[in-house]
């Protein structure tokens, strides 16, 4: 099992010449990739944006994106993320979500939010043709007539994950994904949700790969604010699993050293790969970089 740890940047929103050397260090100090979301009404930049832009910046380092999936036009999509993979000459990681569920962002997302499962249900399998074939025509929620993708992704497949911890979610992973990246999470509940990815791909003649399977940890280095504990026990509240009382320490560790003893707990349990984010904006890059490579990435293999 090879273990892979890399960084995500919740909110970046600086210049080039801070982007730049934030992921050269990352590079230089061993991380296996960087990672931005897409959060539409918080102050976050465009993660293709810039992923684009780290591309260009260094030669080995991964470019990760959780992306919002539901709402968008797949033809477009489909175009934007092959041409990115193209320029980084492979180096592509997609994660796609149903969005945040708050009110900010379901507004923003234009969605009815009873409606996201299904356009992932017909947009992921239409992004697969598109990415793969020629004359793609479709006729459903979108529309494609004899539609030629260029350029293609380099990555063949171009594999997709699935973020979220719902037990629809874990079903939809094993049914249509290529891999399981939930976070706010336990390593019991991350188990637990692994067999049920499992056996909904069993049931559709289908295997996830053992390696595909990883977590996202939001970590604290020093006591939230009243804000961010409420945003957290908000997003706790809201994780859509069954109604069982979870500390907020038990997904959200506090400190490195915790950090990397839940990281340790998640491998444990069959999980490999991991996007860790500091909760607060660093002071510096460069030295949260440094004393997070110093706790977790002896834990790489």
């Amino acid at each position: 099992m090879k273990v892979r740890i890399g960084v995500g940047v919740p909110t970046f929103t600086g210049p080039g010449e801070e982007l730049g050397p934030m992921v050269a260090t990352m590079e230089e100090l061993g991380f296996d990739s960087i990672w931005l979301p897409e959060v539409l009404s918080a102050p976050a930049g465009d993660p293709l944006t810039g992923l684009a832009f780290a591309a260009a910046s260094v030669a080995r380092l991964k470019l990760g994106t959780t992306m919002v999936l539901p709402g968008r036009n797949p033809v477009r999509l489909a175009k934007q993320l092959a041409t990115l993979d193209r320029l980084s000459g492979g180096r592509l990681l997609v994660t796609f979500v149903l969005g945040l569920a708050q009110p900010s962002e379901l507004a923003a997302l234009d969605v009815p939010r009873a409606g996201r499962g299904a356009m992932v249900d017909e947009a992921l399998p239409l992004l697969r043709r598109l990415w793969s074939e020629d004359g793609v025509t479709h006729r459903g929620r979108w529309n494609v007539d004899e539609i030629s993708l260029q350029p293609k992704p380099l990555q063949q497949p171009l594999e997709v994950w699935l973020g979220g911890i719902a037990p629809a979610t874990c079903e939809r992973v094993g049914t249509l994904a290529d891999g399981w990246l939930p976070a706010m999470c336990t390593p019991a509940e991350a188990a637990a949700g692994r067999a049920l990815v499992e056996e909904a791909a069993a049931g559709a003649g289908r295997v996830v790969d053992p390696e595909h399977f990883g977590v996202s940890i939001g970590y604290l280095d020093r006591p939230p604010s009243p804000e961010v504990s409420a945003a957290l026990a908000g997003r706790l509240a809201r994780r859509g699993t069954a109604k069982v009382e979870v500390p907020l320490e038990d997904v959200v560790p506090s400190g490195l050293g915790a950090l990397a003893d839940l990281i340790g707990r998640f491998v444990d349990v069959g999980f490999s790969k991991f996007v860790v984010r500091p909760i607060h904006p660093p002071e510096s890059w460069r030295g949260e970089l440094e004393r997070l490579a110093d706790a977790v990435l002896g834990l790489q293999r």
